[in-house]
């Protein structure tokens, strides 16, 4: 899709005015948002989302349309499954929940910076380099894998390190001060724990754009719908963090459920790299016309209807377990001591 240098601007604009307004009218006075407040601006940034789509449907052609529906679709899933992660950090460093909306405002806006820095690369090396397919599709098959057995919220423990480290060289003070990033105590000017998350938070950003850039560029080489995909599926991310914070554990499939849209990118992207293969050792570096280009209707209605599914089954069985008295992932829940007379 050709797209001009103006609309590229006006749309980087318009995202970057919606974090503007997403910090001054809700994040600069520090407090927790209510459902109603999450569910009304949460629908207000996915109708945004769908409009877009639209819009490019309808100036760029039911393949671009489609193609950008597929993006954001599975993009959406993968950042749902990454508040897992932020619901772990959270946790972790037992953030006031008041603040906890300005640091998912921080991450937004570093993986939006981190995954246009992914994006910019990926083209480049996509537009001189097609062997680059056969990676991508190795590496989705991989992180695949790692969702279907479960280690797709393991990524912590590299933070936690590196937090560790930090916390050694790094003058921290032991209690937040609201939700500034230094305060002066003891006529010291120390950081406080609101800067160790906000690191935290940006490394999981980054781990989680590797994650994400290849299985979009299996879906579409634009990079102007590359880009407003993820942009579209990281805006709301807060509010949806806010809106679905309780069912997230509910969610016992929704991993697997990117496993299979994860390995069927994968194998789409294999396809696409035999149909313009170059290789020398592939082939004879000739393209193999057999190997089918699966099409993005198919695509969008696969992952659309994974999704559905490993979604209406995480809350039908959590809902059988804890009808039961077990947790959503099957464990007997601890039971609750009783107060001491």
């Amino acid at each position: 899709m050709d797209v001009p240098l103006s609309v590229w601007l006006i749309t980087i604009a318009g995202i970057l005015a919606l974090l503007v307004f997403d910090f001054y009218s809700h994040v600069r006075t520090p407090h927790v948002p209510h459902i109603k407040e999450s569910a009304f601006w949460s629908a207000f940034y996915v109708g945004l989302a769908i409009l877009f789509g639209v819009g490019i449907l309808v100036f760029g052609g039911g393949q671009a349309g489609g193609e950008y529906f597929a993006g954001w679709l599975t993009e959406k899933a993968l950042s749902v499954d990454n508040l897992f992660v932020f619901l772990i950090i959270m946790s972790s460093f037992a953030v006031p929940k008041e603040y906890q909306q300005k640091v998912l405002l921080v991450g937004v806006a570093i993986a939006l910076v981190a995954r246009g820095v992914f994006i910019a690369l990926g083209v480049t090396i996509i537009e001189n380099f097609s062997w680059v397919f056969y990676l991508f599709g190795a590496l989705l098959f991989w992180l695949a894998w790692s969702q279907a057995k479960g280690g797709g919220h393991d990524e912590t423990e590299g933070d936690s390190k590196l937090i560790r480290a930090l916390r050694r060289v790094i003058p921290t003070t032991d209690d937040y001060h609201g939700d500034k990033l230094t305060a002066r105590v003891d006529g010291k000017r120390l950081f406080t724990p609101m800067l160790l998350v906000m690191v935290a938070i940006g490394l999981t950003d980054v781990l989680f754009a590797l994650d994400s850039i290849p299985a979009i560029f299996g879906l579409t080489q634009d990079a102007f719908i590359v880009f407003t995909a993820n942009a579209f599926s990281l805006l709301g991310l807060r509010q949806l963090y806010f809106l679905i914070a309780g069912l997230l554990e509910r969610l016992i499939y929704l991993g697997q459920g990117l496993a299979v849209i994860l390995a069927f990118i994968g194998v789409k992207l294999v396809f696409h790299a035999m149909h313009v293969n170059e290789l020398p050792f592939i082939n004879g570096g000739e393209h193999i016309e057999w190997a089918p280009e699966i099409p993005i209707w198919f695509s969008l209605s696969f992952i659309a209807l994974t999704i559905a599914v490993a979604t209406v089954a995480s809350l039908v069985v959590s809902k059988k377990r804890q009808e039961r008295g077990l947790t959503p992932t099957g464990q007997p829940k601890e039971p609750v001591e009783a107060d001491a007379k």
